[in-house]
């Protein structure tokens, strides 16, 4: 379906001038604010007491390494990028930033990054950080993204580190309850991508990128969305019974799962010619809820954690 030889982006004159916006751009802001919530969340439900002033320069930190990954995922993505109506006018495609600024600006920011994390909190978190960077950059972008429809699963633990990141700022350790937030993420990514997939099939196709929806078609990927979201609603109950969790959470968690189930289910008994029918009104659907999910199941981890009488 792809061709696996690895590409080096060319580097063409920009057709016009970058403006800051653009640069702000690269480093994929929305994903970010999804690493820098997920990270706080880590670091805020994490035992111990790190100083305010040491706990906002680690998640600044955090937050300029998935910046990071941004950059180096858009220079080397820039060829596919420009296929894709939805990618084609960021700024590489565009021909507003030379792929040799992106690629240097994410070098950059990888550097200084896990260098200043290290120094603010401890070398376990930079280690993690520069691990994800290095996930994302290198095994996820140059390699997975291309060739396989694994790409979703395996690729997602890039965006499942940055809770356990903050949890190592810390307490610079990675225990059990850690690696339940980068499973809670794990599990989430799948059916939340898949549903997005399932209707921008035909940008994917265009990109020849080996989605699911375009190696195993629609129906499978519906089974696959189902699946996972059943995983996702087992993993999500032990973290409500484990030492994140406590009453408010296991509430919170059988609400989510609920509609969350109910959702992926729909989708699940749908053909492509329900889909087509009502403009793919199920899977934009259960998008969005996803959105809702993450942030909702990691909230009331918070509040598990500061309020009295949180926990079990």
């Amino acid at each position: 379906m792809t061709d696996a030889t690895l590409h080096i982006p060319s580097d063409a004159a920009p057709s016009g001038e970058a403006s800051l916006r653009d640069y702000w751009r690269l480093l994929k802001p929305r994903l970010m604010s999804l690493a820098i919530f997920t990270a706080l969340v880590g670091l805020l439900v994490a035992p111990g007491d790190l100083h305010p002033f040491l706990a906002a320069s680690s998640i600044l930190w955090i937050a300029i390494g998935a910046g990071a990954s941004g950059a180096l995922n858009m220079w080397f993505d820039a060829d596919i990028d420009r296929v894709m109506k939805r990618t084609r006018s960021r700024p590489i495609p565009a021909g507003r930033v030379r792929p040799s600024d992106a690629l240097a600006l994410g070098l950059f920011l990888s550097g200084i990054s896990v260098v200043m994390l290290g120094l603010t909190a401890n070398w376990v978190a930079a280690f993690w950080l520069a691990f994800t960077i290095f996930f994302y950059a290198v095994i996820y972008s140059m390699w997975l993204k291309r060739t396989t429809s694994w790409n979703t699963v395996i690729g997602g633990l890039a965006g499942a580190f940055p809770p356990m990141i903050g949890w190592a700022a810390a307490t610079g350790g990675t225990p059990f309850e850690a690696w339940l937030l980068v499973g809670l993420i794990f599990m989430w990514t799948p059916p939340h991508f898949w549903a997005l997939a399932l209707f921008v099939k035909l940008d994917y196709h265009e990109a020849r990128i080996p989605m699911l929806t375009v190696t195993h078609g629609r129906a499978e990927t519906r089974r696959q969305t189902w699946a996972w979201a059943l995983g996702l609603a087992a993993v999500s109950l032990v973290t409500a019974f484990s030492g994140l969790g406590g009453p408010l959470t296991l509430a919170v968690v059988l609400g989510l799962n609920g509609i969350f189930l109910r959702d992926a289910y729909a989708i699940f008994r749908r053909s492509d010619a329900d889909s087509e029918a009502d403009g793919h009104a199920a899977e934009k659907r259960l998008f969005k809820w996803s959105l809702v999910y993450l942030f909702a199941h990691f909230s009331v981890f918070v509040l598990e954690a500061i309020l009295p009488f949180g926990g079990w």
